[in-house]
């Protein structure tokens, strides 16, 4: 045997057996399959679709109170308004942060976007918001104080 065939041996010697030992270590490092993959996401999927299941409910019961909470303090602004200013006036939101009796960065607005409205008869003064629904005069109008008739 020549020196030539002599190291091309011993050079395929040598690649042969770091095969079989990357060949052995790859058998503990196995990785994930597609399969195993779309297994996990479908559990995950399955945990936030009962997660949602549950939040939006009280997601939407929040915001229902927080609604009422805002009316009640509107209402109540209003009422300390109504001791210093005299007269027949309804104060509207921009009056009453003008008068500083609202924060300038207090938020008039209910958790659907729409404005509390402020309404005031003989019969005493009231907060409004339009709702969940967003339209204003029907069944889940959100009041405190005295509704117009």
């Amino acid at each position: 045997m020549s020196m030539t065939q002599s190291r091309i041996a011993t050079l395929a010697h040598a690649f042969h057996a770091a095969r079989a030992r990357n060949a052995r270590r790859r058998q503990g490092e196995r990785g994930v399959t597609l399969v195993e993959v779309l297994i996990v996401v479908a559990i995950l999927s399955l945990i936030a679709g009962g997660v949602a299941i549950f939040a939006i409910p009280k997601y939407k019961e929040a915001q229902v109170n927080t609604s009422k909470t805002d009316t009640k303090t509107l209402l109540t602004v209003i009422d300390g308004w109504r001791v210093t200013h005299s007269g027949t006036d309804c104060p509207t939101v921009e009056a009453l942060k003008l008068d500083k009796s609202l924060k300038p960065d207090q938020n008039v607005q209910d958790p659907w976007g729409h404005p509390y409205e402020i309404t005031c008869t003989p019969d005493g003064d009231g907060v409004m918001s339009w709702g969940p629904d967003g339209k204003k005069g029907n069944e889940d109008d959100i009041w405190a104080g005295t509704r117009p008739k």
